[in-house]
């Protein structure tokens, strides 16, 4: 199989974590591939003194006649060179460069030249100072294979502690009223089959969060229990096994997590806060509802240490070998299909 990442930010840490990883997941057999800009992977390589060959690849016809997994060689896919890089710093020319390498990386995949895409992470201010309206991945992904609504799913492989989000990226006035919209049936279906077709779960078992304090306690603060989420969990009775809304402090402190395949937080930090807690080195976002397969390091580009060589690789990794598992767990359920 083949893995292509796109760089991420040219000023944070993506180009070296995908170094990192690369040193380690040469080893797996597979293929690996960046998307994105040469000229930083290279001065990142030189800087940091990784011992990683690169070779630059200037059209995507060409990757077929590339060396083997077992060369140990890291090819690079220039879609657009910067004018200058500076770890650590904002600027729209990275930006821009990101999301390029973005979609040129799906582009691979919805061909079928890469089988997954690894995301470096991207910087929200660059990305908008670039002039794109979708400032994050699973967004700007869902404009590009015309899906509405993905789903931002975070995993951790040590725990398998596995957490979805109902809203994503979203001002907290606004959710209640986003809850009050969304089809949560509908969702908690698509979560279910995603389960099922990523993850191999025959039988999975869902929890879902509530959106007030203490699950609103019988109404008194708030009625989205009562007259949404309840009812939704209702209508999946004896098709789904579904479970909720608990008080989401109780519900990870009592560490009920541990009983369920899946948690459904109903916004971003309800269901982060506690997940990065308990797995900040080793969590992977995933976006769920694609027609290809997409991964990315559950941390961000971390400005602060651009260009130190204190990044750790850790999530990186775990988000491409993340990738390869769901590649193998959809093309196992296609063959029994």
């Amino acid at each position: 199989m083949r893995i292509v990442f796109s760089i991420g930010d040219l000023n944070g840490i993506g180009p070296e974590v995908i170094l990192k990883s690369f040193q380690k997941l040469r080893e797996t057999g597979h293929s690996f591939l960046v998307a994105g800009s040469y000229k930083a992977m290279e001065y990142y390589r030189k800087r940091l003194d990784l011992p990683v060959e690169l070779e630059l690849v200037n059209d995507a016809a060409a990757l077929s006649g590339l060396c083997t997994p077992h060369c140990g060689v890291l090819p690079v896919l220039s879609v657009a060179e910067p004018e200058t890089i500076s770890p650590g710093t904002v600027s729209a020319d990275s930006g821009r460069i990101a999301m390029l390498s973005v979609a040129a990386a799906a582009e691979l995949c919805r061909s079928g030249i890469c089988d997954a895409l690894v995301t470096a992470p991207i910087n929200k201010e660059a990305v908008a100072l670039a002039g794109y309206t979708e400032s994050g991945h699973t967004g700007f992904l869902g404009k590009i294979f015309g899906v509405s609504s993905p789903t931002m799913m975070f995993f951790d492989p040590v725990t398998e502690l596995r957490v979805a989000l109902a809203t994503i990226h979203v001002p907290l006035a606004e959710v209640p009223g986003r809850i009050r919209e969304m089809d949560l049936t509908g969702f908690l279906e698509n979560l279910a089959r995603s389960l099922k077709t990523d993850f191999a779960i025959a039988l999975p078992r869902m929890a879902v969060l509530g959106l007030n304090p203490h699950a609103s306690d019988g109404g008194i603060m708030g009625s989205e229990e009562k007259e949404v989420i309840a009812p939704a969990i209702a209508s999946l009775a004896g098709r789904l096994q579904v479970e909720g809304p608990f008080p989401a402090d109780g519900f990870f402190g009592a560490q009920r997590y541990r009983k369920f395949d899946m948690v459904v937080a109903m916004y971003h930090d309800q269901g982060l806060l506690p997940f990065k807690v308990l797995a900040f080195d080793t969590g992977v976002n995933v976006t769920l509802g694609l027609p290809i397969v997409r991964t990315s390091p559950d941390h961000g580009t971390s400005f602060d240490i651009a260009g130190s060589g204190k990044a750790s690789e850790r999530s990186c990794c775990e988000a491409a070998l993340l990738a390869l598992r769901i590649v193998r767990n959809r093309k196992q359920t296609e063959r029994s299909s």
